[in-house]
Formats: structure tokens, sequence, C-alpha cells
């Protein structure tokens, strides 16, 4: 720059000040995704929001974290496929981690006739729903009325579980299954929506006399299934667990997820 300024070629000096900003810019732009992994997987390392195996959402994509590379996030989804997800964006993003607090609440809905008491409905529905074993007792079920529909009354119920020892989605169905044969076999109807249809003018009905409709099969008896049966069949799937912790233990390399370090 001196020499150019002493030789006075100022034209010079400026063409190559700005192509040399141009190129500055230019590379700038390239290599910024790069940089901002991998700052972003230096913070992830120091303040971990999650640990190895731990059942993640980030940004939508569920699944549980294999690892934690100087790029991206590796996550293996619930049905055994590999996701990567860059680090600048696991940073940035909400995460919802199941793992850290193995107790968690699931809920469903019944909708009873419109003329039952709901009051009682959702007490024939919590003792139904309290006497499964892997339900918690604290904090207890709980109901309440959600909604009153056209034709029938919406009840909403609560429940606890430890996800630790029950599969929260089986969990769920069976206690929903629990309570809907409760409420029938305590005389409550789950009815179906009720449409009513308004005719404007004389409708013209068919003067010949309908067809016969075929018999109808007679229903099978309806086969209970014993208790200990559904209560043995909410045990968690450790299928994906296991394929996380044998992919670990045959991975070596990159990988900053560590138990020593401070977690969020």
């Amino acid at each position: 720059m001196v020499g150019l300024q002493v030789l006075g070629a100022t034209a010079l000096l400026g063409a190559v000040l700005g192509g040399a900003g141009v190129i500055g810019i230019a590379i700038g732009f390239g290599i910024r995704d790069t940089v901002d992994n991998y700052v972003s997987s230096l913070m992830l390392s120091l303040r971990q929001p999650f640990r190895a195996n731990d059942h993640v959402v980030i940004e939508g994509n569920e699944g549980r974290v294999v690892r934690l590379t100087s790029r991206a996030t590796i996550l293996m989804t619930l049905d055994g496929n590999h996701l990567r997800i860059p680090n600048s964006t696991v940073f940035k993003a909400v995460i919802l981690n199941y793992t850290r607090n193995p107790e968690r609440r699931f809920d469903f809905d019944l909708g009873i006739d419109g003329a039952d008491d709901p009051v009682d409905g959702m007490a024939v529905g919590l003792k139904a729903i309290r006497k499964l074993a892997f339900v918690l007792d604290a904090p207890p079920a709980t109901a309440v009325i959600r909604d009153v529909g056209d034709s029938n009354i919406v009840l909403r119920f609560f429940g606890w579980l430890d996800q630790s020892r029950t599969d929260f989605l089986k969990g769920r169905s069976l206690a929903l299954d629990a309570a809907k044969r409760a409420l029938e076999s305590a005389g409550f109807a789950l009815p179906e929506p009720i449409y009513r249809l308004r005719f404007d003018g004389a409708p013209s009905w068919p003067t010949h006399a309908p067809a016969t409709e075929p018999e109808k099969a007679q229903k099978k008896p309806r086969v209970l299934r014993p208790v200990e049966l559904i209560e043995d069949d909410s045990s968690p799937d450790t299928h994906v667990a296991k394929l996380v912790e044998d992919e670990r233990a045959e991975t070596f390399g990159d990988d900053l997820l560590d138990r020593r370090r401070p977690i969020e």
C-alpha cells in the first residue's frame, strides 16, 4: 500500500483494496455456516442440553440422541432411521427432553350422553384409571368437564405414569380402554354425533314397500382380557434405545457428549 502510494498508483491501490474486500465478503459468506456449526458445537458441548440416548424433540424432529459431533447432532428416530441436524439449528432450537423427568402426564377425552350425570361419569372413569398399577398415586389422576356438545358431554381425564417403567402410548391406551369399559359397565352411553335434517316442502316418499333388510349376524360375546395381561403389556419399548447403545459402543471418534460436564 505504501509502495503504491509512493509510485502514485492510487487507482491501482483502490482496485486492489476493492477486490480484496469483495473476496473477503465472498469467503465470509461461504464459510459462515461452517463456522456457525463449529461455534454452536462448542457451546453445546460446554452446556449440554441432553445426554446420549435421551428422548428429545428438536424443531419437530423426535428421536434418541446418538452423538454430538463438531458439525451436527445425530438422532435415531423412533422408527430406527438416522437424522442429522446442524448444530447451529440445535443451538437455536426449542428442545423438548422427555428423559430428563421420567414422570409424564397423559390425557384423553370421552363423551357421555347429555342426559347422564358428568360428575358421576368422572368418578367412574377415575376409579378405573386409578386401579391400573402403572398409574401413579401422586400426583393423582384427575378429570374435568371439557365441553358440552350437541349430543354429548365431553370428559377429559388426566393421569401420570413413570416413563422408565411404562411406555407412554401403551399406558395412555390402556387407561383410555379401562375408563371406557367402566363407563359402559356403569350404564353410561357413549353416543355418536346426531344430525338433524330439515326438508323444505313436502318430501316424496316411495310408494313401494322397502326391501327387507338381511338378518344381522349375531354378535359374538366379547371376551374380557385379564387385567394382568394388560398391566404386563405396558412395559416400555427399549429397542431403539438398545440400537443407540450398540452404535455408540461400536463408534469411535467425534463425540462431544460427556456426562462429566454440566447439563442445562
